[in-house]
């Protein structure tokens, strides 16, 4: 997929605007992890070191289309100017008058923070008006927000139609690990999905049956195939209303899709619970918080076989220490695993980052829903505005 990146624009003299995707935790107005802003940075030192000037543009949290004191941008422009080094101007808003005059009166090596997209309701609706309002803020647009890749929003996909625009550097290394990965993985292929909802999942595990040599299924999905399978499974989490898939998808999947042959079980989802493990069936009064032993070992030596494997998606309720072994043993088994390894952002980029592993990856995705919809075939909205070298 070779599109348009950074290197292909001069920038000198130029005012660029970066869509990043700084949506970081915060706790007690404190960044609690800036890896998203860090991963910015080469984009963000490649325009100041060849001359260009910056107005950076992002989302925080959920504001709803409102202004949420607890959401504005500043503790972001703080932590930024502190990883760069040098001072990082803000506004109040990212649209009118006085983003239009602090953009106008950059110099290169300035770098412009605009107040949070997501206040504007304009943003999330695609609105065409206020992209053009944001477009004005730049002469060039680069997109380095693959955690918002999948989004049609304005600063996402419209923007793009007023602007020269390219793809950053992250937004290009994520499409090349995910593009090159599914167009010609090396094989035996393996991916590993997890997460709670076969309906989250449905046109993932369609898109890679037709790829993989194996596709192992783990957390609370794992019992609404269960039970697609006729075998009980106690109190644990199913989707009545998917079992019909789940059964589409176990005969379509054959050999290739690989459910649990054990099980941890709590009694209720606490630290404290009392647990079991058991083969098979779960029993009534007990519900599945993790894959078995046996179930760890088996995934283990699927993902030793492989040369290429993908990950989205923790098999347990990692959160809760005794209910983290199997994901623990998953990550484990893929970075030992000499395999090129993508793990698909959101939970699953938690739990490597949890386990200390994260370095043992060939790609940790910094787009969770972005991820998914890649693995699933769909041209994301923010790569398909970026045009074709």
């Amino acid at each position: 997929m070779a599109k348009r990146t950074l290197r292909d624009i001069d920038v000198k003299g130029k005012r660029v605007l970066m869509r990043v995707d700084f949506n970081v935790p915060l706790s007690d107005g404190e960044i609690a992890d800036n890896t998203r802003i860090q991963a910015a940075l080469p984009s963000i030192q490649y325009v100041l070191d060849n001359g260009g000037s910056l107005v950076l543009m992002s989302h925080l949290g959920r504001p709803k289309g409102k202004v949420v004191e607890d959401l504005r941008m500043a503790p972001v422009a703080a932590r930024l100017a502190k990883l760069l080094g040098r001072p990082v101007k803000s506004t109040t808003d990212c649209i009118g008058p006085q983003a239009e005059a602090a953009a106008a009166a950059l110099v290169p090596g300035n770098v412009l923070l605009l107040e949070n997209l997501r206040f504007h309701p304009e943003e999330k609706a695609g609105d065409d008006e206020f992209a053009k309002k944001l477009a004005r803020l730049g002469d060039v647009y680069i997109n380095d927000a693959f955690g918002t890749a999948h989004r049609a929003h304005a600063s996402v996909s419209g923007v793009p139609k007023y602007l020269d625009a390219a793809a950053g550097f992250l937004l290009e290394k994520e499409v090349q690990y995910l593009g090159d990965m599914l167009a010609a993985p090396e094989r035996p292929f393996v991916a590993i999905l997890g997460g709670a909802k076969v309906s989250d999942k449905v046109t993932v595990i369609e898109s890679l049956l037709d790829k993989v040599d194996s596709l192992l299924i783990g957390g609370a999905m794992t019992y609404t195939f269960m039970r697609a399978k006729g075998l009980t499974t106690g109190k644990s989490l199913v989707e009545q209303e998917r079992i019909d898939l789940a059964k589409d998808l176990l005969a379509k999947g054959g050999d290739k899709l690989v459910l649990p042959v054990d099980h941890l079980l709590a009694r209720k989802i606490d630290a404290t619970s009392e647990t079991r493990i058991v083969d098979g069936e779960i029993p009534d009064g007990w519900m599945g918080v993790d894959i078995g032993p046996r179930t760890c070992a088996l995934y283990a030596e699927k993902i030793d076989s492989a040369k290429t494997v993908v990950w989205n998606g923790p098999v347990g309720i990692f959160e809760i220490e005794p209910f983290s072994a199997g994901t623990a043993a998953v990550a484990e088994a893929i970075a030992e695993s000499g395999a090129v390894s993508i793990i698909g952002g959101g939970d699953s980029a938690a739990a490597v980052k949890t386990f200390g592993l994260t370095d043992k990856m060939t790609h940790v995705s910094t787009g969770g829903g972005a991820s998914l919809e890649f693995l699933e075939g769909k041209t994301l909205p923010g790569v398909g505005a970026i045009p074709d070298k």
